[in-house]
């Protein structure tokens, strides 16, 4: 049913994250599909990389709100590209990894990322812990 609560919702949704630009560091082309389509309907512009050093330079380059990063990339660690990230910005950083143990949960959120979801995840949980994210790391909108 059209105009429905549902339209209504995601609308608000999209709304609350028109601006948002979200930095994808994944090189399975299934999960970066299903996370930028999921994303895009919100309202983020993501942009995607495949390897750790290409997304250093669109963390210069595209000034991204939050970085969803994958932790078994090629080329560069995905731990130690965490680092790198937090090292040059305060940027929200959710890890999304096939990786459970709690050793790299532990490592992952001490070398900077601010949250951690194992594969595979509900997209809905992934866009609640996104939104509660960036509640906690952008500046508070100042009242009219």
């Amino acid at each position: 049913m059209p105009g429905g609560a549902g339209d209504r919702e995601r609308a608000a949704v999209a709304d609350q994250f028109s601006s948002t630009r979200a930095l994808l560091v994944e090189d399975d082309p299934n999960i970066v599909d299903l996370i930028r389509s999921n994303l895009a309907v919100r309202g983020f512009d993501t942009v995607v990389s495949a390897d750790g050093l290409r997304a250093l330079q669109l963390l210069d380059t595209e000034a991204p709100d939050i970085v969803l990063l994958d932790l078994m990339l090629p080329e560069v660690d995905g731990f130690e590209l965490c680092r790198q990230i937090r090292e040059r910005s305060s940027v929200a950083i959710i890890v999304v990894s096939a990786r459970g143990g709690e050793r790299d949960k532990v490592t992952a959120l001490n070398m900077g990322a601010d949250d951690y979801m194992t594969k595979p995840f509900s997209i809905e949980e992934l866009l609640a812990r996104i939104a509660a994210t960036l509640r906690r790391t952008r500046p508070a909108s100042q009242p009219e």
